[in-house]
């Protein structure tokens, strides 16, 4: 499929390597952030890259030098449901009316960006510059996070009055970071630096500037793309089943799993190769 069925307004989609696809925030102007709009964009492409067989991992990046996103477009914000303006029954003034209204408004944006984890291949996000708000939401979606060390992040909805609804405070804390720490950036809105996130897990590297992060990105995701892609894509449905469930649950998961996906011809193709030293290739999954 070519680029441009994939792009959007403010995304750039292109597939630099074969089964690599670069998914580019580019919204320079206004520092990639946000609108209600992108957020759905975001989840279209995610969900179609899922089921692309072209497709085998995914790295998620943003456009200029100053900022991966600056969060949602607070401008456009202030015109909308989290204000109270522009919903279906601002006029009722019935309260439970109202939060039906707003509830609806909130997950209008929490499903698309919950594509980017459902998504069946790995995602990699690369983040660099100003990281704020739905970087976060963004972010903890990914299987892999790497950062140029100019990054700066923030759960920053404190600052503008709400608690964060778009997957960082549910996700954040199934990153495996202390909760502590958690607690200390999800409450005080404060920034904190590349080194920093590195140091508690929140990222898995720190690099020198954007283009190092970003040739890392796509270094990680030629190597995954080159591996099979039952195993791959099993892999990661195994850890994250097994992420939100018990240790005995997720035995059971992969058990049941494995009985049907050993029955591919990739773990011999991957075997024999290992032993005749050859680089082995894998159908599309």
């Amino acid at each position: 499929m070519a680029s441009r069925d994939y792009n959007k307004e403010f995304f750039n989609v292109t597939f630099p390597y074969q089964y690599v696809a670069v998914v580019e925030i580019d919204r320079q102007k206004k520092l990639n952030s946000y609108t209600q709009q992108m957020f759905t964009d975001i989840g279209t492409i995610f969900s179609r890259l899922s089921i692309d067989p072209e497709v085998r991992v995914i790295v998620l990046t943003a456009a200029g030098e100053r900022a991966f996103t600056a969060g949602l477009d607070v401008t456009a914000a202030a015109n909308g449901p989290l204000t109270g303006d522009g919903m279906a029954d601002q006029k009722c003034e019935d309260t439970a009316r109202k939060a039906w209204s707003l509830r609806r408004h909130i997950k209008e944006i929490q499903e698309p960006v919950s594509e980017i984890e459902k998504c069946e291949k790995p995602v990699i996000c690369v983040m660099h510059g100003i990281s704020y708000g739905a970087a976060i939401d963004i972010s903890t979606c990914a299987d892999i996070r790497i950062c140029s060390k100019d990054a700066r992040f923030s759960v920053r909805e404190v600052a503008i009055g709400l608690a964060a609804d778009v997957g960082t405070l549910t996700r954040l804390p199934k990153t495996n970071v202390g909760m502590s720490w958690i607690k200390d950036v999800c409450l005080t809105a404060r920034d904190f630096g590349a080194q920093e996130a590195l140091s508690v897990g929140f990222v898995s590297g720190v690099f020198e500037n954007k283009k190092a992060a970003l040739d890392r990105g796509l270094e990680l995701a030629k190597d995954i793309a080159n591996k099979s892609p039952v195993a791959v894509q099993g892999t990661k449905a195994v850890i994250n089943y097994s992420r939100d469930h018990s240790v005995n649950d997720g035995l059971d998961y992969i058990a049941v799993w494995n009985a049907a996906m050993l029955q591919t011809k990739d773990v011999k193709d991957a075997l024999m190769s290992g032993l005749q030293k050859r680089t082995p290739t894998f159908e599309k999954l």
